[in-house]
């Protein structure tokens, strides 16, 4: 069985869980694509997508861009046929004992579940990515869910 989880926002992330691998990118068409591959030759038996909101203040591009941008990755998964359903960010964070507290602890929850996944989202960068970290969570979040339904 494998696992895909996605933090859509800009920041964000996409990983995956599986058998044979682990990984995880920061969030982009390009890299939601290479999983999507990826996922041909190891289908993914559930993806979870986080899902998202409007915020007071957004504005109505911002809002609109990152609407057409959800729905591109909505057409990705149908495209190459990965399964999806949507959680809210409540939900899985409940699960993980996340709910109120920072993004710094997302990223230690990630380290102590897979202390082999780097969060570091390029080269250039010294800081870790939160939004990798929440994908990696958001992913295995959807294999604890699959496991709690199907055993």
């Amino acid at each position: 069985m494998a696992f895909m989880g996605i933090d859509p926002g800009q920041k964000g992330g996409i990983a995956y869980i599986g058998e044979e691998a682990t990984f995880v990118y920061p969030f982009s068409k390009e890299s939601l694509l290479i999983t999507a591959e990826y996922a041909k030759l190891h289908p993914i038996t559930i993806c979870a997508l986080e899902t998202v909101h409007a915020f007071p203040g957004q504005g109505v591009v911002s809002m609109f861009n990152f609407g057409v941008s959800y729905g591109y990755i909505q057409g990705v998964l149908d495209a190459y046929r990965v399964p999806f359903h949507r959680v809210s960010p409540q939900n899985w964070k409940k699960h993980f004992g996340l709910i109120g507290k920072d993004k710094q602890t997302s990223i230690e929850k990630a380290h102590e579940l897979f202390p082999d996944i780097s969060l570091i989202s390029s080269k250039r960068c010294k800081k870790e990515s939160d939004g990798m970290a929440e994908a990696l969570l958001i992913a295995e979040y959807a294999r604890y869910e699959q496991e709690r339904c199907y055993s």
